[in-house]
């Protein structure tokens, strides 16, 4: 996600947060990620997660309040899985959010699917009848063998079963997947194995990432001895086809424009599909007939960014 440099809210570390929160105020009420252990990330490596003294949240979110009055309209809740709280604490700062921004019109964070499991669906309720709204939440992969390669603690029942959790308790979900996150190996198998956990899930947006390979990561090692291939940019580009194919969404907001990807596309799904497959494929058969277009269509390495 991108990064943002803070300076008078009391931050620790960098602060990660998704581009659609560009415009959010960002409030710091945890530290680190309490799962930090998938083999493909590297942002929170250098912090042990915790979660802050409440009152420490309280005294950023009235800095805030001195900073900016009553413009703030969305807060993000930062750092790795904010969800991770204890509810009790998190619903005491939601209520500070409400009380001091009187327009707030929305509080969203990043949560793990463990964080999901853990919380009942009166707890998840109660959040959202208080003020929470949004969760990002990194789905990564619908295949089993992929999830457990890159340890992120479910698997592909147990990512169904949190997705399906918040959503159904009212908040609404926006998930990313990884392109590339199986290699060459197992790229068509990633692609179909997400779509149908996505279709699963259903939810209310969609952002397929394109991996890339963090120095000092596990999975930087395994690419480093040789034992990850991973795609080229078109092969990136082919696997995001797949995946679109063969998504059943009722409902969902897509976007391909973080970033990481080398070409943005995005839509209304299901509306918006086949005219995504036709650019897709338009692309992908002008690169296959001449793969010296992929320089001036494609966004370069030196431009992409976690």
């Amino acid at each position: 996600m991108y990064e943002v440099y803070p300076y008078d809210l009391g931050y620790e570390g960098t602060i990660w947060r998704p581009p659609s929160e560009a415009s959010s105020l960002i409030i710091q009420a945890t530290v680190g990620c309490s799962w930090n252990a998938c083999t493909f990330c590297g942002n929170y490596k250098d912090r042990k997660f915790m979660v802050k003294r409440p009152d420490d949240i309280f005294a950023s979110i009235r800095l805030a309040k001195a900073l900016y009055g009553d413009r703030v309209r969305r807060v993000f809740l930062a750092d790795g899985n904010a969800l991770a709280m204890p509810t009790e604490e998190l619903l005491a700062v939601l209520e500070v959010l409400k009380k001091e921004f009187p327009r707030l019109e929305r509080v969203s964070c990043y949560g793990g699917p463990l964080d999901a499991l853990r919380k009942t669906r009166s707890e998840l309720q109660e959040l959202c009848d208080r003020g929470l709204k949004l969760v990002y939440l990194g789905v990564e992969s619908g295949d089993d063998e992929v999830l457990k390669k890159i340890n992120k603690g479910v698997s592909s029942a147990g990512m169904v079963e949190a997705c399906r959790k918040l959503v159904e308790s009212g908040l609404k979900l926006s998930v990313t997947v990884i392109l590339g996150l199986a290699g060459k190996e197992g790229s068509h198998r990633h692609a179909v194995e997400t779509a149908k956990v996505l279709n699963r899930v259903d939810p209310h947006y969609l952002a397929p990432l394109t991996l890339m390979i963090v120095p000092g990561t596990p999975l930087h090692q395994e690419y480093a001895r040789g034992f990850f291939k991973p795609l080229t940019p078109l092969e990136t580009l082919v696997e995001l086809k797949v995946l679109v194919e063969h998504l059943e969404l009722t409902e969902c907001i897509f976007r391909c424009n973080h970033a990481s990807n080398y070409l943005p596309v995005g839509g209304a799904l299901p509306g918006d599909k086949a005219e995504i497959l036709r650019l897709l494929g338009e692309v992908i058969e002008k690169i296959q007939c001449n793969p010296e277009l992929e320089r001036r269509i494609l966004k370069p390495e030196s431009l992409r960014a976690l």
